[in-house]
């Protein structure tokens, strides 16, 4: 059996993913940029119910050529999960654009010389909806445009790299498929102590230290529901050269919503408040693709979002708050 290379693994989507690959009895290699946290990466996917016995960690970094060649040695599936996501934007995009677009070509060509079947690239909403359109109502044919005004460095990045990405399959690919699946906010529940960006949001609200909410419109997707539609991605063979936009039923949400969810499970001082500013359109995101093609069903928003809060306590990122839901 080779085994599946999984890039980027101490991350919030990998430990689920290397998790849910190591239950199914698979062998799973994933690259880190520095193999000493390996201790907590192996308890991270523990944590998710997997025997890490059939893990190996390597070291490979998204701005080096260095460990990629050995990384995908042997492996006929890769996942690139790994991208850089900030808390805060930073001041200079190509902080950002540089190793999401140069990691993810690195990673693709070093599965292509290594004759991989396909990899799966984990792209974001932030590639297809970020550019304004009439109706807000998006799928997978639409992009964003990384020149669109005003667009912050993270949504230029992920347009731009999974932009990248295309170009070089259809011009380069050798006999490697390429698929990519496009989620909107990654929530749910956190198998790491190290918290992620979309987990920091929670935590603030909880905490009683987000005291507005940011206005804002987006779709929610489970963590899990993200590492399953990348195993369906992998395995279906009628998914190659595909798109996938990733969320849970229903309409978007802000998070002075996600905010009443945790007053009313948690009993949370979680804001009631929005940030000032204008009328923001709800986009209308279409989950159909996978739902039809893959057979993928996402769990409900609310489920996410409270299971996100419950992590944080279980894992003592928290005090324990009284319980009302």
């Amino acid at each position: 059996m080779s085994p599946i290379l999984v890039t980027g693994g101490s991350g919030y989507l990998a430990t689920h993913l290397i998790a849910v690959l190591l239950q199914d009895g698979q062998e799973v290699r994933t690259t880190v940029r520095d193999t000493a946290g390996s201790d907590e990466l192996r308890a991270a996917v523990r944590r998710g119910g997997a025997d890490d016995a059939g893990l190996e960690i390597v070291a490979a970094d998204l701005l080096s050529d260095d460990g990629w060649a050995a990384a995908v040695e042997g492996c006929a599936e890769v996942h690139h999960v790994a991208s850089p996501i900030p808390p805060v934007q930073p001041q200079d995009p190509d902080e950002l654009i540089v190793p999401a677009r140069e990691g993810t070509l690195r990673v693709l060509r070093a599965a292509r010389d290594a004759g991989a079947r396909r990899v799966v690239l984990t792209s974001s909403f932030a590639a297809v909806g970020y550019t304004p359109k009439p109706g807000a109502e998006f799928t997978e044919d639409d992009w964003t445009d990384p020149d669109t005004p005003g667009l912050p460095p993270y949504p230029r990045s992920k347009a731009i790299a999974e932009r990248a990405a295309w170009d070089l399959m259809t011009r380069d690919g050798g006999g490697t498929e390429l698929v990519v699946v496009n989620p909107t906010g990654i929530f749910g529940p956190t198998l790491t102590t190290r918290p992620s960006s979309s987990t920091l949001l929670i935590r603030a609200m909880l905490d009683g230290t987000m005291t507005v909410a940011p206005r804002a419109r987006f779709g929610v997707a489970d963590v899990r529901d993200i590492a399953d539609l990348h195993v369906r991605a992998m395995t279906t063979p009628a998914a190659a050269g595909k798109r996938f936009l990733a969320l849970a039923d229903g309409p978007a949400t802000s998070f002075v919503e996600v905010a009443a969810i945790l007053r009313e499970e948690f009993g949370a001082d979680a804001p009631t408040q929005e940030a000032p500013g204008p009328d923001l359109p709800r986009p209308v995101i279409h989950n159909e693709r996978a739902k039809a093609e893959l057979g993928w069903q996402p769990r409900p928003m609310r489920t996410t979002i409270v299971d996100t809060g419950r992590s944080l306590y279980d894992l003592g990122l928290l005090d324990q708050a009284p319980r009302v839901g």
